[in-house]
């Protein structure tokens, strides 16, 4: 079965890359360009991984960090901040908002699956 992961990410060129890359290694990928509108599709498919963009419309990612983990039903999820905040302390304020990883803007497409796949738990 393939897995679900969601992208919440507001810039088309990224969430394109992103998507492709993704699709290309089997997985099945679902989208959302705001906050709040991935914060209610995260509640809708419970996806096994969620990569979330910092800097977004209405509701910025430490916020949705927030209110996913708040989510009894997906506060196992693994969330990894994927964003162009890459000065000091950028990493631990994403950890801090319930964040498990942290990837730099601009994603390398070859390291990317790596980055990702371990936060995903193993087959079983």
């Amino acid at each position: 079965m393939k897995k679900k992961v969601l992208v919440i990410e507001d810039n088309e060129q990224n969430l394109y890359l992103v998507t492709f890359i993704l699709e290309r290694y089997g997985y099945e990928v679902s989208a959302a360009r705001d906050g709040g509108a991935g914060i209610d599709l995260a509640a809708q498919l419970k996806p096994d991984i969620i990569l979330l963009d910092i800097q977004l419309p209405i509701m910025d990612g430490y916020a949705v960090a927030q209110r996913l983990r708040a989510n009894a039903a997906l506060d196992r999820v693994p969330i990894i901040a994927v964003t162009s905040y890459a000065m000091a302390g950028d990493r631990e304020k994403a950890i801090a908002a319930g964040c498990n990883g942290y990837i730099e803007k601009p994603i390398n497409p070859e390291s990317f699956m790596q980055q990702i796949e371990q936060y995903l738990p193993a087959p079983q």
